[in-house]
């Protein structure tokens, strides 16, 4: 049976949207916001933060594989799962991503004497058939493309011999960058060059590592093994050309599909980028200690890093550490050094009472009195516990009003979102969802304490977006707080991450659409501010919104669900005219909104039962 896994995160591809989605997240590129995923209440899988939901495996190092039977089975269960009727694929556009998901190190398919990007145009047509189960039922196009290189690694295997046995010299042969100019067969002959002068520097000791190279570079695979490989780069491709906010990854690379980021107590790496290089891979920054900057890690608990791919190098820093400290093999200064890695500071707090909160707060003086400017880039999933603490200290502090800055704000976190919203609207239905089958469900903000009953407002911007479209939106749907600035992106779907019915890797995906608590549609719309204000500093492209990306989902009208629902204290809810001063702000345009909020006649939302 298969179980979706429960972190509910809401994903908004702001500013790179459609590069992301329709090309490929390249490696170490990977967006700034993040995925939505609503709970699956349709299967019983263990709590949001418990430790199994975020255990990683160690990657294989080797390339992704799946058969012909799972591949088929995966793409069936995106179409089904899917929470609008998908669109057709382009063969051309399929053709152009499954080739470089293919090639996660420019020798196999993207070089231009590479043939394989010329057989995998020709096969993409017969290949979508094949994956949306129809044509041979063999697939017999992924097994003329496996065919084509086959030949071509055994090809470019036979240059890196070659440039294996040449004696020119390589200086920091284990630290330069991959060879990323030439043909494929002298970037073949130049890492051969680098792992032979690797071995002369540092013994016989680095011959593991050489020979790993060797069969990860250039993997030994008979044409059907190479077909697999074909069918899985296929799959990666295929997922977000029908949903542009969707992922496919295997096992080995799950994390790749997560924003781990956004998670109440991420686990921590033990670097930050790395540049994969001929035996290894360079730590390029934030390497915890004892691991240094400019280390060449070589293996990590066991498993040699030489050819691996950065979505498995990702997922190995996650995973190395799950158990422990880490044992890690490095290359510096010329000499093999043996570390262990431990927990880090970070790790240490999360979880615990005074983990630092990602919000920031300015206090800023507004007429008589003060305004607490609430700031945060992403919607994480323990926003609920941060808004606390703030509002813990507003209330000692006798503060005027408390704005929400989502200017910027990609989304993140639909628990984070809802859980915000229980300290403003405290048992209201909020958000309806719709499945693909007409199944709609509600939400309910919970009763969090300390409640805010002051005057609350959001500033918002076209990259404002999904989660945080969600916590502006609510807040407007109940006249609980207007929001000041520009028209938001329009992100109304979540996604949410399903183990794939094939066993074989986890599934991102759109599954549903929100609309507001009176009804109105997000997705392809957005949010119309209440009071329009045009910032001085541009943060979004207007040509950037959920509209204008291909393939995504309908726009969604839901039924209002505030009938019947009013709260206790709302006189205090409205802005207090101020012909004081305003300011000073550090940003212009949060005095800008404090003016227009303060220059607004007040208004009392109309009275409705108290629901509690």
């Amino acid at each position: 049976m298969r179980r979706a896994l429960t972190l509910a995160l809401v994903f908004a591809c702001v500013g790179a949207a459609a590069t992301y989605l329709v090309a490929r997240a390249r490696r170490g590129d990977a967006p700034a916001d993040a995925a939505s995923v609503a709970t699956d209440k349709r299967a019983s899988p263990a709590p949001l933060g418990e430790p199994n939901d975020l255990r990683f495996q160690l990657p294989s190092g080797g390339p992704t594989r799946i058969t012909c039977n799972q591949a088929r089975r995966v793409i069936a269960q995106v179409r089904a799962e899917l929470s609008y009727e998908p669109e057709a694929v382009s063969p051309k556009e399929l053709s152009a991503s499954a080739s470089d998901w293919l090639d996660p190190h420019s020798f196999w398919s993207l070089p231009d004497d590479a043939p394989t990007s010329a057989a995998m145009d020709e096969a993409s047509k017969d290949l979508i058939g094949e994956l949306e189960g129809r044509g041979s039922s063999d697939c017999a196009a992924a097994r003329r493309v496996g065919k084509v290189l086959a030949e071509w690694a055994m090809e470019l295997r036979g240059s890196f011999d070659t440039g294996s046995k040449e004696h020119g010299d390589v200086a920091s042969a284990e630290t330069r960058d991959l060879p990323a100019t030439g043909t494929s067969h002298e970037r073949a002959m130049e890492l051969g060059r680098r792992t032979r002068a690797v071995r002369a520097a540092i013994g016989e000791k680095a011959e593991p590592f050489t020979v790993a190279a060797r069969d990860r570079f250039f993997p030994a695979l008979d044409a059907s093994a190479w077909a697999e490989v074909v069918l899985a780069s296929a799959v990666r491709a295929y997922v977000p050309l029908v949903d542009p906010h969707g992922a496919w990854a295997p096992l080995d690379e799950k994390s790749s599909v997560y924003e781990v980021d956004l998670f109440a107590a991420p686990p921590e790496k033990p670097w930050g980028k790395v540049t994969v290089t001929a035996v290894g891979f360079r730590v390029d920054d934030h390497a915890v200690a004892p691991l240094l900057d400019n280390d060449v890690v070589l293996s990590v608990n066991g498993v040699l890093t030489a050819g691996m791919p950065l979505e498995q190098v990702e997922q190995l820093g996650f995973a190395s550490r799950q158990d422990g400290a880490a044992k890690i093999r490095v290359i510096r200064s010329g000499a093999l050094v043996d570390l262990a890695v431990g927990p880090t500071p970070l790790e240490l707090a999360n979880g615990r009472p005074g983990a630092a909160p990602h919000v920031e707060v300015t206090r800023i003086p507004f007429g008589s009195g003060t305004v607490a400017v609430v700031a945060f880039q992403d919607v994480r999933d323990d926003l609920g516990d941060d808004i606390r603490d703030v509002i813990t200290d507003l209330l000692e502090e006798h503060v005027t009003g408390l704005v929400l800055d989502l200017r910027g704000n990609g989304g993140g976190s639909t628990d984070g979102a809802i859980n915000a919203l229980g300290h403003f609207i405290p048992n209201a239905p909020l958000f309806p969802t719709r499945r693909r089958d007409g199944t709609i469900e509600v939400d309910h903000s919970p009763a969090n304490q300390p409640a805010w009953e002051g005057p609350v407002a959001t500033l918002v911007d076209g990259s404002t977006a999904s989660a945080a479209e969600m916590i502006s939106g609510a807040l407007m749907a109940y006249g609980r707080g207007p929001s000041v600035g520009a028209p938001t992106f329009g992100k109304g779907c979540a996604q949410e991450y399903l183990d794939d019915e094939a066993a074989v890797g986890v599934l991102r995906l759109t599954t549903l659409l929100y609309a507001l608590p009176d009804g109105s549609p997000v997705q392809r719309v957005g949010l119309t501010p209440t009071i329009p204000l045009p910032f001085i500093a541009k943060m979004d492209d207007p040509h950037e919104r959920e509209a204008k990306l291909p393939h995504t989902a309908p726009t969604w009208r839901g039924p209002d669900k505030r009938a019947g629902v009013v709260f206790a204290r709302k006189d205090h809810w409205s802005w207090p005219q101020t012909t004081g001063k305003v300011g000073p702000c550090d940003d212009p345009d949060v005095c800008h909104a404090l003016r227009a909020l303060g220059a607004r006649r007040p208004q009392i939302a109309k009275s409705r039962p108290d629901p509690r």
